[in-house]
């Protein structure tokens, strides 16, 4: 699926017109320039992961090439691809909802303050798909491990999810596999709240099964944890206009499913959770991706490390304030006293109550 679209919308194109005997790294790093600056068909950039995958199937392709004998070398190896910068998530400000309402213009990534994301989800509490929402938005799961994730992956006894398989999409078509990457393989805690809100789906799942197979119409039993009516999974894009629908219905300014995510592990920040934390949660293969990307600081976080940071540096400009803390410096931590103040000989003579 992957592999058609490749090569028909990106591939052929650009090096279709090339003898496959004279082909070169060069043309292919120029290829791959241009096609890092086309657009998709949301109107973005193309991302980092297309380029991947188009690298991926002219690799495969070239390399099949090799062992027929029609090339002797796979110039594919030596292609660098263009490096894209990862836009920050920014923070939906009151300031920011401003301009938005007031130009149209929105972030490439945003998320939402705490306050709109709780607004959000009270909104959309009589959603089937509610489960799903406060799921991406709390643990941070992507859109393909959400609409892949099956009740034999939940263990809500113990308060955790294994994330073993995704559903993506090629056009419309879906494509069932392992997680993006090894990172990505995680098992993810689970909070007392989100155990509740995945139990009350299910029964409310299994009583939708119960009501419609008692109308005497079909209702799989898929084992997937975000059904259709008939109990097949999602398709990945309709969760993405689903979101996109509420989301306007709800009166608050927009956000990408991906943005949820990002969301999630700004929160998880804002709580005190660790990087290291955040990382495995979000199923990051490094934790400079989490550092630089997921974790902008939520606004009350920031201003209450702004406060402690003056507040530190006015105390240190009060009067005698400086000497009172190198007296604190030089005094003994465990005693109390002066660090250069000998404390008492030891008895060398005795090493008990009884004596030698």
């Amino acid at each position: 699926m992957h592999y058609t679209r490749d090569v028909e919308t990106f591939l052929i194109p650009r090096i279709g017109q090339l003898i496959l005997g004279n082909l070169t790294a060069r043309q292919l790093n120029t290829a791959f320039a241009r096609l890092a600056v086309t657009r998709n068909r949301s109107g973005q950039p193309q991302t980092a992961c297309t380029l991947q995958h188009v690298h991926t199937t002219l690799r495969a392709a070239l390399n099949a090439a090799v062992r027929e004998g029609l090339i002797v070398d796979n110039p594919a190896r030596r292609v660098e691809l263009p490096a894209r910068e990862r836009p920050h998530a920014v923070v939906w400000t009151e300031a920011r909802v401003a301009e938005w309402e007031a130009t149209g213009e929105r972030p490439a990534v945003a998320v939402w303050t705490a306050a709109q994301l709780a607004s959000f989800l009270d909104y959309v509490r009589g959603d089937s798909l509610y489960a799903l929402w406060w799921l991406i938005a709390l643990r941070g799961l992507r859109r393909g491990e959400a609409a892949g994730l099956r009740w034999a992956d939940v263990d809500l006894h113990e308060g955790q999810l294994s994330v073993v398989r995704q559903r993506t999409t090629a056009g419309y078509d879906v494509h069932e596999g392992p997680p993006k990457s090894a990172a990505s393989r995680r098992t993810v805690a689970l909070d007392r709240h989100t155990v509740r809100v995945l139990r009350q789906h299910r029964t409310r799942q299994q009583e939708q099964r119960t009501r419609r197979v008692g109308a005497g119409k079909v209702c799989h039993d898929s084992g997937y944890v975000f059904t259709g009516p008939d109990g097949l999974p999602l398709h990945p894009g309709y969760l993405t206009q689903r979101l996109r629908i509420l989301v306007d219905r709800a009166g608050l300014p927009p956000i990408r499913l991906h943005d949820l995510r990002h969301g999630a592990a700004t929160l998880a920040h804002a709580a005190g959770a660790d990087m290291k934390t955040i990382q495995d949660q979000l199923g990051h293969a490094t934790i400079r991706l989490t550092a630089d990307v997921y974790t902008t600081v939520l606004p009350a976080t920031a201003r209450e490390a702004a406060e402690a940071t003056a507040a530190f540096l006015l105390a240190a400009g009060k009067p005698g304030a400086e000497v009172k803390q190198q007296i604190d410096r030089s005094r003994d931590p465990e005693r109390g006293r002066p660090a250069t103040e000998p404390g008492p000989e030891p008895d060398r003579g005795r090493v008990g109550p009884g004596g030698r």
